[in-house]
């Protein structure tokens, strides 16, 4: 994805897109062992990143939350991967994200925009977000041990 680097400030945080930043070690501790990519190998994250909108959160030099977005730029979005590590939680960093995920030049006018989550629907819902309509035409290919680690 060639996209240009963009970054945000808010007191002692900053939020950038720049790929170069990234602590991809500590980016793929925390998503192995999360309930939605458990057991994922480093060179799928890597892969995954060189292929998507990227947003790291910093706290001077320390990386302390994640999310990516996988789009055409176009028409559509797929959010993916969003955290913020335990220790800077209750800080308002995922919703300072979500704001800077959703005014990214890059992800504006989109038809949809999406994302699955099983714990922070009141994160989301806030920023537009909401049960797919016409759940019957949704369709997946689901492959939840694709990492052979045998966790759902």
């Amino acid at each position: 994805m060639r996209d240009t680097p963009r970054q945000w400030a808010r007191d002692e945080f900053l939020i950038s897109t720049d790929r170069s930043r990234l602590d991809l070690d500590m980016v793929h501790r925390y998503l192995a062992q999360s309930y939605w990519a458990a057991g994922m190998p480093r060179s799928v994250l890597e892969r995954a990143v060189e292929n998507s909108l990227t947003f790291g959160i910093y706290h001077g030099p320390r990386q302390v939350g994640f999310a990516r977005a996988i789009s055409d730029l176009a028409t559509y979005a797929y959010l993916s991967d969003v955290f913020v590590i335990e220790d800077y939680r209750k800080r308002g960093l995922s919703k300072w994200l979500m704001e800077c995920v959703l005014e990214h030049p890059d992800l504006q006018g989109l038809r949809r925009f999406a994302l699955f989550t099983r714990d922070a629907q009141g994160l989301y819902e806030r920023y537009g977000f909401a049960p797919a309509r016409g759940a019957s035409t949704y369709l997946e290919r689901w492959a939840p041990n694709v990492y052979g680690n045998g966790r759902t």
